[in-house]
């Protein structure tokens, strides 16, 4: 842990997709402040990589896989993660998410069943079954990462802009309804950020606009 920085030792944090991109950020953010931290991700494989990497750093980090666009999944993951923590948690954050890059005509309903159940389904399934633990903190903290396409028009992003959107308006509610149990609800809507996905993104843009191009 940093030396002279406010501390989070003591307390508990899940993060979901914190194998990659943002979400490994902040796992290692407050994992380094002192905090037990428990994170999820499709990929048994990068789960191992990173916890080997974040065991040789001395942080408190727990994992399992868990396909956050399962229902059935997200249950039994809030019940791994409730019996590590010995029923109190004090940091939800709602991080894993994923964009499928098409025109909004081209969206297949496989395409937006998947979209909306990983970045809103999931974030608002995962709060619910989290809030008795949250509750019992005393001190929870649920944080929705959010996206500026939930407040602006990006081009081949409409159904994820439309989660993201969704995400907004689920924050607020939460942080009205969930003060009285003193859990604090809030969201980041980052910018372009490098990433594995934006990476991708951008490759395909790239490629989506090449053979339009060339019609």
């Amino acid at each position: 842990m940093a030396a002279g920085r406010w501390n989070l030792e003591g307390c508990t944090a899940l993060v979901t997709g914190g194998s990659r991109g943002i979400g490994y950020g902040i796992v290692e953010e407050l994992a380094s402040l002192g905090a037990s931290v428990y994170t999820c991700s499709r990929n048994q494989k990068e789960l191992n990589e990173c916890l080997t990497q974040w065991s040789s750093k001395g942080f408190k980090v727990e994992a399992s896989v868990c396909d956050l666009s399962s229902r059935s999944e997200r249950q039994e993951f809030i019940k791994t993660v409730a019996n590590h923590f010995d029923g109190k948690l004090n940091i939800l954050v709602n991080n894993a998410g994923i964009v499928i890059y098409k025109e909004a005509k081209d969206y297949t309903m496989e395409d937006y069943s998947l979209i909306m159940s990983i970045n809103f389904e999931a974030a608002y399934h995962l709060s619910v079954l989290a809030h008795p633990f949250l509750k019992a903190s005393q001190r929870g903290n649920v944080v929705f990462i959010s996206s500026i396409s939930g407040a602006s028009a990006l081009p081949y992003e409409a159904v994820y802009g439309a989660t993201k959107g969704a995400m907004d308006q689920l924050t607020r509610c939460l942080a009205f309804e969930w003060a009285k149990d003193n859990i604090r609800v809030n969201g980041v809507a980052p910018g372009v950020i490098a990433s594995s996905m934006v990476e991708m993104t951008i490759v395909n843009i790239v490629f989506t606009v090449s053979v339009e191009h060339f019609k």
